[in-house]
């Protein structure tokens, strides 16, 4: 028997279709970019989050040489949230980048095991968590939920 998985998102081709709070988002997720350390990729990567309470948090990639002791600025942001805090839902996260490793049109999108911790950051908190994915060109696309970007997880 044949089944089929449908995934829903929106897409923009700019910037105008983010909210006042998403374009902070935004602004604070390019500005983390900046400050990745990324001397082996050059491909500099920022996230944001929002919590209930309205806080914006960011997080960028880290290399380091002993590859692959580096980490992906969704998990900085993620963990940052989750150890500071726990007890506040996140509501949405935003990822930018910045390099030559993807086309200005290509909207970056989470690996694998940064889709796992936030599946698992959305699911620990019980509510779905909005994530946005942007170009360097400014399209965006969105998901209402993390689950739309991680079908038949793991867990």
């Amino acid at each position: 028997m044949k089944k089929q998985l449908v995934i829903q998102y929106e897409e923009f081709e700019n910037h105008l279709g983010l909210s006042d709070v998403e374009l902070k988002m935004l602004d604070k997720a390019k500005l983390s970019a900046e400050n990745a350390y990324s001397p082996y990729s050059n491909f500099k990567v920022g996230a944001s989050v929002l919590l209930e309470n309205g806080k914006v948090l960011v997080g960028n990639n880290q290399e380091n040489i002993a590859f692959p002791s580096g980490i992906c600025a969704e998990r900085v942001v993620l963990f940052n949230a989750g150890a500071n805090f726990s007890t506040e839902p996140i509501q949405s996260i935003l990822i930018v980048s910045k390099g030559e490793l993807l086309p200005n049109e290509q909207v970056i999108s989470p690996c694998g095991a940064c889709r796992q911790v936030m599946l698992e950051s959305e699911k620990r908190q019980g509510t779905p968590i909005k994530v946005i994915l942007t170009s360097q060109s400014g399209r965006l696309i969105v998901f209402s939920s993390v689950s739309e970007l991680l079908p038949l997880s793991f867990g």
